[in-house]
């Protein structure tokens, strides 16, 4: 059991990720196209400055075939919402934009090879980069890039040497920039999801409120069923509610909801989705747990209950189960049944778990 709450805990940290990676791949789609628009843009006016003021053994036409494959990266970029494929779009970019710092770099006399165009790049490019991979792989092409320019007919040493240390620089700049806008989004990736959740949440326990616990429990049940996972929904009910509201009022109530909404929280994994369907009434999906482990989850929840202390009692809950078995099943069959499975543990005095074993 502590192997596969182990095992789902990666899972979790794995969905964290990869949430965010789509929320900054979100983010950066415009950017990258914005930005692949302007190296077609900016090429085309280097190549063509450079053919007006000096001469090349290369060829016009071949100076300027990089710029169609670029302007074709700009219109697939225009589309693109995936992150892997926004980075190689990115990474190409930049590929074909050294190439063509060389193509019309050749011909410059010496001193002139040291073109803007290839220590710019790193600076330019730095706040479009979705992951760490693809920032260091487009940080290698930029200090690579320029080089077979630099090693044609070298003499000496000096001028790689002033390009290492410029490049260094723009690479730390880079660093730096990458770094900051990093931070700055995953901040306010967080703040996003906060309101979400906020207006998503039951204003009094931080819970699922009963339309978004039904959204989200539909997503997760297609992933079950379509990885053929176990699962198990679990309806729960605190005993003698309406008592405690008569006698001690409202407010009393509230402070016994919020706690048995604490130690449901402080029970449950990150992949397990909580929900308050209305006054004392809790629902809770369990993705990948058998009825054995359900059945396990709702007694140690059952006892966890008993440590809160209601202003006449203990607080106890009653508690049905409805295994996931049946192919297709919706979630408000499954929460019909572990109701049901509820009302039975009622019946037979309460403080309880009962499990629904209704036939299909």
């Amino acid at each position: 059991m502590d192997n596969w709450l182990a095992k789902q805990q990666r899972t979790d940290d794995l969905s964290h990720r990869r949430e965010y990676t789509q929320y900054l791949a979100h983010r950066m789609a415009p950017a990258i196209h914005a930005l692949t628009l302007l190296a077609v843009l900016a090429y085309l006016l280097a190549a063509g400055g450079r053919a007006l003021v000096t001469a090349s053994p290369v060829p016009l036409l071949v100076r300027f075939a990089p710029s169609v494959p670029l302007a074709l990266l700009a219109l697939v970029a225009r589309r693109e919402k995936r992150p892997v494929q926004l980075s190689l779009l990115a990474l190409s970019c930049v590929l074909l934009l050294e190439v063509g710092v060389n193509l019309n770099g050749i011909g410059q006399a010496p001193g002139q090879r040291l073109v803007l165009p290839g220590l710019l790049l790193p600076v330019a490019s730095s706040v479009i980069w979705i992951g760490r991979w693809d920032f260091i792989v487009a940080m290698i092409l930029c200090a690579l890039g320029p080089l077979p320019l630099l090693l044609v007919d070298a003499t000496d040493g000096v001028p790689i040497f002033q390009y290492a240390v410029y490049m260094i620089i723009a690479i730390s700049v880079a660093t730096v920039l990458r770094a900051f806008m990093t931070r700055t989004l995953f901040e306010q990736f967080r703040l996003e999801k906060k309101l979400r959740e906020q207006a998503h949440t039951d204003g009094l326990t931080g819970l699922l409120q009963r339309n978004r616990f039904l959204e989200l429990a539909r997503y997760a049940l297609n992933d079950i069923y379509l990885q053929q996972l176990p699962a198990a929904v679990l309806y729960l009910d605190a005993d003698h509610f309406k008592q405690l509201n008569d006698a001690f009022g409202h407010a009393a109530g509230d402070e016994v909801l919020i706690k048995l909404a604490q130690g449901l929280r402080a029970q449950m994994r990150d992949s397990d989705l909580i929900g308050r369907i209305g006054g004392e009434e809790f629902v809770v999906l369990l993705p990948g747990l058998s009825l054995q482990h359900a059945h396990w989850r709702a007694e140690q929840l059952r006892e966890a209950m008993r440590v809160v202390h209601r202003p006449d009692r203990l607080l106890t809950v009653s508690i049905g189960i409805a295994q996931c078995d049946r192919p297709g099943e919706s979630i408000e069959s499954l929460m019909s049944r572990a109701d049901q499975a509820m009302r039975q543990a009622k019946s037979n005095g309460r403080n309880q778990v009962a499990i629904d074993y209704s036939p299909a």
